[in-house]
């Protein structure tokens, strides 16, 4: 008997440290719980993100422990990469928004359009429809806008705050700015005091694709007699752009 508890606990450590190594190392999956990347990801959304794109740091390993303020193997995220990262206010917390400034850019919104390095991006509008926020469903503008390097997406701008004039910001070395798709529903690197330009050292990894979503307004993994209406079938396996 104490040699097949030895045994099991054996297999379940080992179990646990390959676990704990493929978490570390390669993917990782993340829950969405916020609206604010809506519609490129939903409330409900489960997906993996890629450890090994961008390198590591110390926010790679569990608890982001304090070894290093270094990144190495570090390649540089793409401009549009949707990614996640620990926020600067307090390096714990996992926020997921899309990458809009790299190092050296100037980013501004003017008459509600995004601007990059002094030239409106190019965008076009899509279709007018609701958008949740904080559980609430608010009326907004689609548009697909398309970034200087040829990324393309779909942003939402609500009708009655269509993400106002802002300053420039100037993205500092080895700094990035991120933007939630869901502009007006978004805290971002355009919030200086919260968020702020994020350090290469605090991204976590690129979101790479949806392997389960459950829309919980209507029911959730214990309701399986609501599973035909809640789970989205159509997000199951799809890759995120």
């Amino acid at each position: 008997m104490k040699k097949i508890i030895i045994d099991n606990a054996k297999t379940l450590i080992f179990a646990f440290l390959i676990a704990l190594f493929i978490r570390t190392f390669f993917f990782q999956p993340f829950y969405i719980p916020s609206s604010s990347m809506e519609e490129s990801l939903l409330v409900g959304d489960r997906l993996f993100v890629t450890k090994f794109t961008y390198g590591y740091s110390k926010h790679s390993l569990p608890f982001s422990p304090n070894i290093s303020d270094k990144r190495i193997l570090f390649s540089s995220p793409e401009r549009g990469d949707v990614i996640v990262f620990k926020t600067p206010e307090d390096n714990d917390t996992d926020y997921i928004k899309r990458l809009i400034g790299l190092p050296g850019d100037k980013i501004q919104m003017l008459n509600g359009v995004l601007n990059i390095n002094n030239k409106p991006i190019k965008r076009e509008f899509i279709k007018n429809d609701f958008v949740l926020c904080g559980g609430t469903k608010i009326k907004s503008n689609f548009y697909q806008e398309t970034l200087p390097n040829g990324k393309t997406y779909l942003a939402a701008y609500s009708e009655k705050n269509s993400s106002k004039d802002t300053d420039v910001y100037l993205i500092p070395q080895n700094k990035f700015f991120f933007m939630g798709d869901n502009r007006d529903c978004s805290q971002d690197s355009r919030y200086l005091s919260s968020v702020g330009y994020v350090d290469k050292i605090n991204l976590v990894g690129k979101a790479q694709i949806l392997f389960f979503s459950n829309n919980e307004e209507i029911g959730n993994l214990f309701t399986f007699w609501k599973w035909h209406k809640s789970i989205r079938f159509n997000r199951i396996l799809k890759f995120i752009k």
